[in-house]
């Protein structure tokens, strides 16, 4: 895929300086149609104990899983969140989390992918579902 996952069809680029994703420091980093890898920093991303926040894990893994289903859906259909699950294995003190997100099912109305985030030493950290509804684009 050439196009950056910023740019594809239906996102409000009016908006963009207000997306959740800049202001957790969130980066996509390699894309195509079957993974998508993004990383965050835990710094600035933290719960009071120190730990990376449980629901910034949760706004990455979120990311990672719509941008994939936007990827399959575009450029004629968009994708929302319908539900997300996250398990969360270890705490996360320092450094940068990746998330790869992998299909499990991609079909016409709903997407659902697997996001793996791990710390800077490979150890699985948070796993995490998510399904999107796909629906129509509205009409320019």
């Amino acid at each position: 895929m050439t196009t950056a996952p910023e740019d594809l069809p239906g996102i409000d680029q009016g908006v963009a300086h207000e997306q959740l994703t800049n202001r957790l420091g969130i980066e996509i980093t390699d894309w195509n149609a079957d993974r998508l890898v993004g990383t965050m920093p835990v710094k600035g991303n933290r719960q009071p104990y120190g730990l990376l926040h449980g629901g910034a894990n949760a706004v990455l893994a979120e990311t990672l899983g719509s941008y994939a289903a936007t990827m399959h859906a575009a450029p004629d259909r968009l994708a929302v969140g319908l539900e997300l699950s996250c398990t969360h294995h270890r705490g996360v003190t320092e450094g940068v989390v990746t998330g790869v997100c992998t299909p499990i099912h991609r079909g016409r109305s709903t997407a659902t992918f697997e996001i793996v985030l791990t710390d800077e030493q490979g150890r699985r950290a948070c796993t995490a579902r998510l399904t999107c509804f796909l629906k129509d684009a509205p009409k320019v």
